[in-house]
């Protein structure tokens, strides 16, 4: 297959070139793999409903996320060891981004260090955070960030353990040391049940004990924004407001933490009913099409980001694949606003949608 023509094929390609131990460890979920089957299940139970004859000779996709201008509202979610799926690693998918003009956000947990990304192009970028037991080393992490020009930190709330991730366990998946990390810690760690030895290094590293009223401590060492990954319910959009955060990611974690949580598309509204318009709601998990994009705008999200098909196109091809993926979902998603008359995203409202539980009616 010399020339994927969406995110499938490039699935396809990735599952044919990448180790099996690789593969299973990008493309697996959590326990029964339940919510990863439903995150992408649920947007086919949502249909769009096309209004006709209106004029979309031009289309236009740009948006803004934190000030930032986007040429269209996809991002790069942050996704780890991305040198285990191409040698260039964060490198290639950051500059893949940069010449889409979109917003990557960088793992915590790259093969790639916080400076060979900075250096690698000029764009906007944010930064993924963790927060370990030793929060000087988080600390550190941020203040690297900030330093080399990220424009705002990505705190990921929904792994205060690691979920069970059973093909990592079968495969023994051992996570490589970060270069990040180096003179820090080290992912040398034994499992217990002589499996994967992830969910050693997360339970050794990963401060359980981080609440709400720890994010003070987090606001005294960085000035920039700070958006909440993993929210999932309105209850704690509305502790995420109070708290004073910039901006939300409804996200279950690629469905790798809890399995039976929502998928996040159904999961979307109760959080934007939630938010009442304060701030910025971004959404992430199971999106393949344009059409799953359009359907998550349409439910109040201000833009997505993109995770595995990222990785599978940089397995596949490289910087070059990560690019064609987010050309291919833009060019989608071009393609869906105008056959459903929407000529800009403000026209993209939530009467363009049908949920599954919603009966599909005229109104007369």
């Amino acid at each position: 297959m010399d020339n994927p023509i969406n995110l499938s094929d490039f699935h396809k390609l990735a599952k044919e070139v990448l180790p099996k131990m690789f593969y299973d460890f990008y493309s697996g979920g959590a326990e029964d793999q339940h919510t990863l089957k439903e995150n992408v299940e649920a947007f086919r139970r949502i249909y769009i409903r096309p209004r006709i004859l209106v004029d979309v000779s031009k289309i236009d996709m740009s948006t803004t996320i934190l000030g930032y201008k986007l040429s269209a509202p996809i991002m790069v979610a942050p996704t780890a060891m991305h040198q285990l799926a191409h040698p260039q690693g964060e490198v290639a998918t950051a500059r893949a981004a940069a010449a889409c003009n979109t917003i990557m956000v960088l793992s915590f947990n790259s093969t790639c260090t916080i400076e060979e990304v900075a250096s690698s192009c000029n764009a906007v970028r944010f930064f993924q955070l963790y927060v370990f037991k030793r929060r000087d080393i988080s600390a550190l992490m941020v203040q690297r960030a900030e330093r080399n020009g990220f424009k705002a930190i990505v705190l990921t709330v929904d792994t205060p353990k690691l979920g069970r991730r059973e093909a990592d366990i079968k495969n023994k998946m051992i996570a490589p040391q970060l270069k990040n990390f180096e003179g820090l810690l080290s992912t040398e760690v034994h499992s217990n049940d002589m499996g994967s030895n992830l969910a050693a290094y997360a339970s050794e590293t990963l401060d359980a004990s981080f609440s709400w009223k720890d994010l003070e401590w987090l606001r005294s060492i960085t000035k920039l924004p700070i958006l909440l990954k993993g929210v999932l319910t309105g209850e704690d959009a509305i502790n995420a407001l109070e708290v004073g955060v910039a901006g939300i990611i409804v996200s279950n974690h690629g469905a790798r933490q809890l399995d039976y949580s929502p998928a996040t598309i159904n999961a979307l509204e109760e959080v934007v009913l939630a938010v009442r318009g304060k701030i910025p709601v971004l959404f992430d998990g199971g999106l393949r099409r344009g059409t799953d994009m359009y359907k998550a705008l349409a439910l109040g999200a201000q833009a997505v980001l993109i995770g595995r098909p990222i990785i599978y196109g940089l397995a596949a091809k490289g910087e070059y694949g990560v690019r064609r993926v987010i050309e291919m979902l833009k060019d989608e998603l071009e393609l869906t606003m105008a056959l459903s008359g929407c000529p800009t995203l403000k026209d993209i409202t939530r009467s363009r949608v049908r949920m599954g539980y919603e009966r599909l009616q005229c109104k007369i």
